[in-house]
């Protein structure tokens, strides 16, 4: 008797924990500093904007060789997804790590190549070089560095799940094998 009721009472445990959606695995907790940047309409975005939203991240740039094109289609599947599920108050940030090349405009037309609704997308610029690699490492713990030779940078390129508070959760890869399902309910485990 006592057995069956061990039973039964860890069986009901085992249904409540899952009925409430449980929580991110190997959760992060990088807090993202302030800022104020330009987006691709030469609009100001800062972190206040984003304050009581869940958004998407990722460091891009639009001369890229190689990343950043499949970095930025998968991106722009996400934001599909998000769509297609329903879900509100989800944004996506793409922070340029060329920003003296990423002008506002040259931002638009990239994003605009990939069918980006900037509605809830900001690809953002309007700070200095110097400025992206210190706020990258600092807030994502990510490397972004442009060496002096040539044109291409180096970074990340991992998608960067943030709470409403503004605070990094999980990172993911964002180039190949990139987890759109998990992304989905980690974004939902955050809305609840």
């Amino acid at each position: 008797m006592k057995r069956s009721l061990s039973i039964i009472l860890m069986a009901i445990l085992v249904l409540l924990s899952g009925c409430s959606g449980g929580d991110i695995p190997d959760k992060l907790d990088y807090e993202i500093e302030a800022f104020e940047f330009t987006n691709q309409d030469g609009e100001t975005v800062s972190l206040e904007d984003l304050k009581g939203k869940v958004w998407v991240a990722d460091f891009v740039f639009t001369s890229c060789d190689d990343v950043c094109l499949p970095m930025t289609f998968n991106m722009s599947k996400i934001q599909d997804l998000v769509k297609e599920e329903g879900l509100e108050n989800v944004e996506f940030v793409s922070f340029s790590v060329d920003p003296e090349v990423d002008q506002p405009q040259v931002l638009k037309e990239f994003g605009e190549k990939f069918g980006a609704d900037f509605a809830n997308w900001n690809f953002l610029t309007g700070y200095s070089q110097d400025k992206i690699e210190l706020f990258a490492r600092e807030s994502f713990t990510t490397l972004v560095v442009k060496p002096e030779e040539g044109d291409q940078v180096a970074h990340g390129t991992s998608f960067y799940l943030v709470d409403q508070t503004g605070t990094v959760v999980k990172d993911y890869s964002g180039v190949t094998d990139v987890p759109y399902e998990t992304i989905i309910e980690h974004i939902k485990i955050l809305q609840q």
